[in-house]
């Protein structure tokens, strides 16, 4: 926490108050998939960017030495996009999304799907040692 900010406005309260306000699976799941996140690498740090009067809520950020990946949430999914996923081994096949580009990859997990929890968490700590590697 810096000293401009107030507890109820840390990164991780930030990010608590925005999975408390989603309804349902959307809130579950990215719940989850920070869980996750924190699980792979106890030095992530979270942050919350991009707020502003159409999304004051901002943007939940997951950093180690950069940005790992963001999580966005949308009416039918849950979006996690990787700065540099497309410097990253995936042989699970988890990344689904913004494949085109030649820089980030995402995964958008939709209601009722579920994804490999250990493929996950080596994709976060690759993500992590990339950019520590920079």
């Amino acid at each position: 926490m810096t000293t401009d900010e107030t507890p109820d406005e840390t990164p991780a309260a930030l990010i608590d108050r925005r999975i408390a306000g989603l309804n349902g699976w959307r809130g579950e799941t990215l719940a989850r998939l920070r869980a996750w996140i924190r699980e792979a690498d106890p030095e992530i740090e979270e942050a919350v960017k991009w707020r502003k009067p159409s999304n004051p809520a901002g943007v939940p950020v997951w950093e180690r030495g950069g940005i790992i990946c963001t999580g966005e949430v949308y009416k039918d999914k849950v979006k996690l996009t990787f700065a540099k996923g497309a410097l990253l081994a995936d042989p699970a096949g988890l990344f689904n999304a913004s494949l085109d580009g030649n820089t980030r990859r995402a995964i958008d997990v939709r209601e009722g799907e579920t994804i490999d929890r250990d493929a996950f968490q080596a994709l976060v700590r690759e993500a992590a040692a990339a950019n520590l590697a920079r």
